[in-house]
């Protein structure tokens, strides 16, 4: 086979997993890593998730850092960074122990909690890191884990009342919360653990292994990862339930003391994954509720992806919520191509990976003939004139911008620059919102990096 040929079929075979993946499909949302646990926390216009990440190449629990994504529309994802690693908790097992996490804003700071393993009694604890933004940096202020290691001591949910009093919930087997101080960064009171042996409680009971008793016991379906949020006047608490494989459900309460009351199974088993873990946030006044499955490209139950689903309440009642590839169906504004897009902002893609830094530029690496990404709902308003993108030329190629199926722009990066770049094209007529897809095509080797893109309008 020539090597046009051979060219014309990776492409083809990149189009062909395109069509797979669908061209309105949206989950799972972030396709350059996998990221189990995902943690939403919606802020003005922007939504920022937090997730975990597992390694490309594990086989159990393989989990170093935590990333960050962002979104201002819901359908198309930026990528901010792996804000915080291990390395930031001296008290922390250095190894693959970065499990859950959530982030909240208060007063104007960031506070991360975590999982992570404790050295002093090597069991997980959970420590907090700060950060004057969401990207960070973050730092370890306490020097030790806020709640220090023990069985069942993971997957941290943290909760602001209305009176601004907080409260850290965790738990796996069990369920223990305290409240937290003013400064977010200790205990304001006694660790209490709630009675999850009460069938009204969390569920109907089911054996379970009791790692503390030694020995197989009835519980509630409580199995981990507390969510809890206040709507109105009801407290609730989503959770990871049944035992394994795990299924998603809630409880309510009208005091995030308790007593709590089961009130029913919100999702399935998630498919391709014995875990799932996520939770309920309100943006732009609609109600999305975040998962992991194993239905990413090479994933399974050791590398879960986010997925996410809207969904409308009922008085006051978590409808039951189906899997779906569609994922949100209608964005919260359309994007904006006339100032500067990240090259790490898509709604899917496929064969591109991101950077792993903290806080620095990002862009997107590893990209060969047919990769590509996709946009939702771009709007090119009356016209644009030309495009221009930022590039590290390597092999160098063609990065093809194509609408309903053709192309608009083709950008020729040219091989071996070493330096970056910007280079231009001029776009051809197209007017409107749509879809927009990026097709990278070339020769064998790596192509190029990619920072960001932008158009100029029509004078």
């Amino acid at each position: 086979m020539n090597d046009n040929r051979r060219k014309r079929g990776l492409c083809l075979l990149a189009l062909s997993a395109f069509v797979a993946i669908g061209t309105q499909a949206q989950n799972p949302i972030i396709s350059t890593a996998f990221t189990p646990d995902p943690a939403p926390f919606a802020l003005g216009d922007t939504l920022y998730l937090f997730t975990d990440h597992d390694e490309d190449d594990a086989q159990y629990f393989a989990m170093r850092d935590w990333q960050l994504y962002s979104t201002c529309d819901m359908l198309n994802w930026t990528y901010r960074g792996t804000p915080l690693t291990l390395a930031a908790f001296a008290w922390a097992r250095q190894d693959d122990n970065a499990w859950a996490s959530q982030a909240v804003e208060c007063d104007g700071k960031w506070y991360w909690y975590v999982a992570a393993e404790d050295t002093a009694r090597h069991l997980h604890g959970i420590g907090v890191a700060v950060a004057d933004r969401p990207e960070g940096p973050y730092t370890d202020p306490i020097g030790r884990p806020l709640v220090p290691g023990d069985w069942g001591f993971i997957d941290p949910s943290v909760f602001i009342d209305d009176d601004g009093q907080a409260y850290l919930f965790w738990g796996n087997n069990g369920l223990w919360y305290a409240p937290l101080g003013a400064d977010m960064t200790s205990l304001a009171g006694p660790i209490t653990r709630v009675q999850t042996e009460d069938s009204t409680a969390f569920g109907p009971l089911v054996m379970k292994y009791d790692y503390q008793l030694g020995r197989p016991t009835l519980k509630t379906n409580f199995e981990e990862a507390p969510w809890v949020y206040r709507r109105g006047d009801t407290y609730y608490m989503e959770y990871a339930a049944g035992g394994v494989p795990e299924h998603w459900a809630y409880a309510t309460a009208d005091s995030p003391h308790g007593p709590w009351h089961y009130a029913g199974r919100i999702m399935d088993e998630a498919p391709g994954s014995f875990t799932i873990h996520g939770g309920t946030v309100e943006f732009a006044g609609r109600y999305f509720l975040f998962y992991h499955t194993g239905e990413g490209i090479n994933g399974s139950g050791f590398r879960r992806s986010t997925c996410v689903e809207e969904y409308s309440p009922t008085a006051g009642a978590i409808p039951h919520v189906p899997f779906t590839r569609e994922g949100v169906r209608t964005g919260i504004r359309p994007l904006n191509p006339f100032v500067r897009v990240e090259a790490e902002t898509m709604a899917a893609g496929y064969g591109l990976k991101t950077d792993r830094t903290a806080d620095s530029p990002h862009y997107l690496r590893r990209i060969h003939n047919g990769s590509w990404l996709r946009l939702r709902d771009v709007d090119f308003s009356e016209g644009a004139a030309s495009v221009t993108a930022r590039v590290l030329p390597m092999a160098g190629g063609i990065i093809d911008m194509l609408v309903d199926g053709k192309s608009i722009a083709r950008i020729e990066v040219p091989s071996g620059r070493n330096e970056w770049t910007d280079m231009e094209a001029a776009v051809g007529d197209v007017q409107g919102v749509h879809d927009l897809t990026i097709l990278f095509r070339g020769g064998d080797d790596e192509l190029m990096a990619f920072d960001w893109w932008q158009l100029t309008p029509k004078p």
